[in-house]
């Protein structure tokens, strides 16, 4: 029975130390014949593809976009590389509208007030009728942890009216910064638009009126211009009952005739009634979105992301998009057959690579924000997220300059070790000259906050953009594949490949060190 016991106890010791071994395998085989299968001749030959006239422009919603997410579609069919949805369906549906027809009805105290010359909102809301017999005025709408207007107040289910601006002290000074300079609660209406909307929502409750006051003749402007305008956004969620209205001081005044000078909150019965009559042309368009599950984390996700469109037809040309952004596109492409051959020979990665295709990026970021709404994998179990948004060109500025370059934006911004595991790879394996130009907190182009890793960014997902800067063909009928330097692209998506690579194999996911701004 011992001798028995001893020859079992050393089978199993011999078996743990074949395991082991073979994730040590996995973990540190070396990458490079992976990533050499990432070939000139096979970028070249999707781009061809994806960027000719038969793809139309890939203008969101429009033919060609539908050609490009079924190609999409099916080389990772082709490549085996199953879909991220557990319904098996490579597309993310992202709901889109296009020159929404916005219209409502509101009545407050037996007084009649006119849609876009009193209140005005910018998407579609449920239709119906809405009651309302009290209103909770709540100052600023303000919920920091230095000070909230929401603090102690009900406001579940409730409608709000606030008003633009936050408190000072007795010497003159902003309360949440202590100083003369405002906090991102004021001063940037659209920032503080979109930070006071968040508080709401964060706070259940109902509906907002928000008193922008000399701002309306902005926000009237903006409404005449998309409502003539065939600008496509999302589409609200049809089961969400939240709704949002500038008002102007003829309205608020109506509520609240004290409401400039009243910081104190208080409930404010009416006899209102607001009916909402939108009409929204629905868009079609989708994500496409595969995966490689990890073999030892695949709860933990490593996101590589393009956005799959572009300009489409204009004036009877096509925008073909071969550079913006049929380079990441077809970028991606090989980084996910190069991570399926290591899958098939036993070194597939220890955590899941998800390899997403974004639509409506030239519309507003708008693919990239469904995602990151509606995740299909956990954004606190998302590691980081690998950006591709043109890498097949050279930034005239550097053309006296080493051309094997790429510019990377965001690498620190919330991770220190993510931009050091970048710069120790580049060294490792490609020598690129890693160029942090339009990195610089003060760069007036705002690259950083421009393509679709800023969804993930400020939802503390660390992030890396690649980018190879604009040229004389960037959004014009000339970005076409033939312009294309080969030899960079492949180098560079094999840099992203490295880099992919060590985030999904290494023993701990990377930390989140800095706050997103």
């Amino acid at each position: 029975m011992k001798k028995i016991v001893l020859l079992s106890l050393l089978t199993l010791a011999a078996c743990g130390t074949k395991q082991n071994t073979a994730q040590s395998k996995a973990a540190n085989y070396d990458p490079i014949p992976y990533g050499n299968t990432i070939t000139e001749a096979e970028l070249k030959t999707h781009l061809y593809t994806y960027a000719s006239d038969e793809f139309e422009g890939r203008n969101t919603g429009d033919a060609g976009q539908k050609k490009a997410v079924a190609y999409l579609r099916d080389e990772y069919k082709n490549l085996q590389i199953p879909a991220a949805q557990k319904d098996g369906d490579y597309f993310q549906k992202v709901p889109l509208q296009k020159g929404s027809n916005l219209h409502s009805e509101l009545t407050i105290n037996e007084t009649e007030f006119t849609f876009a010359e009193d209140f005005v909102t910018f998407t579609s809301n449920t239709n119906g009728t809405t009651s309302i017999d009290e209103i909770v005025y709540l100052g600023y709408g303000i919920d920091d942890e230095k000070y909230s207007d929401y603090q102690g107040k009900d406001v579940d289910g409730k409608i709000v009216l606030i008003k633009v601006g936050e408190p000072k002290n007795a010497e003159g000074n902003y309360v949440i910064t202590g100083s003369e300079e405002n906090s991102m609660w004021s001063g940037n209406i659209r920032q503080e638009f979109g930070a006071k909307l968040t508080a709401a929502k964060e706070n259940n409750v109902k509906g907002i009126l928000f008193y922008v006051d000399e701002y309306y003749p902005r926000f009237k402007m903006q409404y005449e211009f998309v409502k003539k305008s065939s600008r496509i956004s999302l589409k609200a969620d049809e089961s969400e009952s939240f709704f949002y209205y500038m008002i102007n001081d003829k309205l608020a005044t109506a509520i609240l005739p004290t409401i400039k000078d009243t910081a104190e909150s208080r409930i404010l019965n009416v006899n209102a009634t607001l009916v909402n009559k939108d009409k929204s042309n629905d868009v079609d368009s989708e994500n496409v979105v595969a995966i490689i599950k990890g073999s030892e984390k695949p709860e933990e996700y490593v996101v590589i992301s393009a956005h799959l469109d572009h300009e489409g037809i204009k004036n009877g040309e096509i925008y073909n998009g071969a550079d913006d952004d049929g380079s990441g596109t077809v970028a991606i492409l090989e980084i996910a057959e190069a991570f399926k051959k290591a899958q098939e020979e036993g070194n597939g990665p220890k955590r899941s690579v998800v390899f997403l295709h974004v639509t409506g990026e030239e519309k507003g970021l708008l693919g990239s924000k469904y995602y990151t709404d509606n995740p299909i994998f956990p954004l606190e179990n998302t590691v980081a997220d690998l950006n591709i948004d043109m890498i097949g060109r050279i930034d005239p500025k550097r053309t006296e300059g080493n051309r094997n370059y790429v510019y990377l934006i965001g690498s620190d911004k919330l991770s220190s070790e993510l931009h050091n595991i970048s710069e120790e790879v580049n060294k490792k394996y490609s020598n690129i000259e890693l160029d942090y130009t339009y990195n610089d907190e003060n760069d007036p182009n705002r690259y950083y906050y421009r393509s679709d890793h800023y969804n993930f960014a400020k939802n503390n997902v660390p992030v890396i953009f690649y980018f190879n800067g604009t040229h004389d063909d960037y959004h014009r009928p000339s970005d076409t594949p033939d312009k294309i330097n080969y030899d960079l692209l492949t180098n560079r998506t094999r840099l992203i490949f490295y880099t992919a690579w060590e985030l999904a194999n290494r023993d701990q996911r990377i930390a989140v060190d800095k706050v997103a701004k």
